[in-house]
């Protein structure tokens, strides 16, 4: 691989500026879902703009029916024509911290505290999700235009403010602007390794909808010892309906739901076999001890392949301290659906509206709201010539060969580039299982970040041999 001591070198004698870097940003709580939040996404994203306009990008922050997206454009001196045209998508908003009571630091007040272990941990909401890991990319363009002179590709990158939220606002905005984008190929770091010394390539993503359901009886809430008996009770129809969501193997019961759920290749499943998942550790982690997913597959299968119906929330009745003797109006649940294969979010929606219709009895009515960010399933080819100079870097960075593997977990902005600029998406990220993002006290351990932006450089300087090999 071609000679890049002098970039290396330059990442790691300057990660305490790439750290303060990265803590500026850490400090806005750009949580893109909450108004109240909003004017800090707007000045996370004006800090972006400032922060690669400096690095000598083209930068811009462009309206969108949401949050604004930051674009910044790379077109480097000297380099030809077909030189590839690379993409790199981010996104600047977090989760909300909530509970902030347990958090060991306040979310928006980065921290790098250091371990029994010896390991050296950022914590902050958005460490791991997504600020760390677009900053290794970014630092790394930056250690490269400062020893090389400049990237030996054109470069977009794209940040928005909507990924935790309502992807459709991008959506949109892609598709209005995919004639000005038009990249050969797009570079994604939200995504983890395999373990803490392993890196991984996604090649599989889950698709996912969200729907939010209301159950209505009575015209207003009631004394249950005037009622109780005799009237609906819509907490009762509720839970008696999500209650008949799975059956007795764990298999979600809506009609039409795995049409499309197609078989995973043999050759994939015997991959995938031979990585030796640690399945009790996994549950055991999160103080669990058997698996609850479909009966017949192993939960890395579960997980990664399989579809699924899940129940995030439900409100109704009184729920403050003490006891209230009432009959709700209302009985509210708000459901997550992760999709695979071929499954299209209208046909899931579909099956849910003949489902609960089916089950809802006499004077109860439904509504429902379905969220934005709709997305389905992804899958990168494995033999892709991205995949295999991705893999080169990351072997000679970790040592290790990458472990190709699936997450569970979705990207709608995959799909997105996908349908919109007919593209693949490279999926390389540098997070952990225990890094809690979504979570309180998320982090993201400093030797993901060191190595992550090092990571970065090594794939950067695979395109410039391959451009070099072109000469010749």
């Amino acid at each position: 691989m071609k000679n890049i001591d002098d970039v290396l070198q330059g990442i790691d004698g300057a990660l305490d500026e790439s750290i303060a870097r990265l803590f500026e940003l850490l400090r806005f709580p750009s949580v893109g879902t909450d108004p109240a939040f909003h004017g800090a996404c707007r000045d996370a994203a004006a800090w972006l703009v400032r922060l690669l306009s400096g690095m000598g990008f083209q930068t811009r922050m462009d309206e969108t029916t949401g949050q604004p997206v930051v674009v910044a454009e790379y077109a480097p001196k000297g380099v030809p024509s077909h030189a590839p045209r690379i993409l790199f998508y981010g996104h600047y908003d977090v989760q909300p911290p909530d509970p902030l009571d347990l958090w060991e630091s306040p979310p928006f007040e980065p921290q790098l505290r250091k371990g029994a272990d010896g390991e050296a941990r950022i914590f902050a909401r958005g460490a791991c999700d997504d600020k760390g890991q677009l900053m290794t990319f970014l630092e790394a363009s930056r250690a490269w235009i400062k020893a090389k002179g400049g990237l030996p590709f054109h470069l977009t990158v794209l940040l928005e403010g909507d990924e935790e939220g309502d992807s459709t606002h991008l959506d949109r905005y892609v598709a209005k602007n995919r004639a000005r984008l038009k990249p050969d190929i797009v570079f994604i770091c939200d995504t983890g390794m395999w373990d803490a010394r392993t890196p991984a390539i996604t090649t599989r993503l889950r698709g996912c909808i969200a729907e939010e359901i209301v159950i209505s009886g009575p015209s207003k809430d009631l004394h249950s010892g005037y009622y109780g008996g005799a009237a609906r009770n819509p907490i009762r129809v509720l839970t008696k309906i999500l209650g008949e969501l799975h059956d007795r193997n764990g298999r979600v019961t809506l009609p039409g739901f795995y049409d499309g759920v197609d078989p995973v290749p043999a050759s994939t499943r015997r991959q995938w076999k031979s990585l030796n998942f640690p399945e009790k550790k996994y549950l055991k982690a999160v103080g669990l001890s058997v698996p609850a997913g479909e009966k017949g597959y192993p939960v890395y299968e579960q997980i990664w392949s399989r579809p699924t119906a899940e129940i995030n929330g439900i409100y109704s009745g009184y729920t403050g301290a003490g006891s209230k003797t009432v009959l709700p109006a209302e009985a509210m649940a708000k459901l997550t659906f992760r999709l695979v294969g071929r499954q299209t979010p209208a046909q899931i929606r579909k099956g849910l509206r003949a489902f609960v219709k089916a089950r809802l009895p006499a004077d109860c009515r439904v509504r429902y709201k379905s969220e934005g960010g709709d997305s389905m399933a992804a899958t990168v080819a494995e033999t892709s010539p991205w995949v295999r100079l991705a893999q080169e870097a990351l072997t000679a960075e970790w040592g290790r060969e990458p472990v190709l593997m699936a997450e569970g977990a979705s990207i709608p902005v995959v799909g997105t580039f996908k349908s919109s600029l007919k593209v693949d998406s490279l999926l390389v990220g540098f997070g952990l299982e225990d890094d809690g993002a979504h979570s309180p006290n998320e982090k993201y351990n400093l030797t993901s970040f060191r190595k992550g932006t090092r990571s970065w450089a090594r794939i950067i300087a695979g395109i410039a041999e391959q451009q070099e090999r072109r000469k010749s």
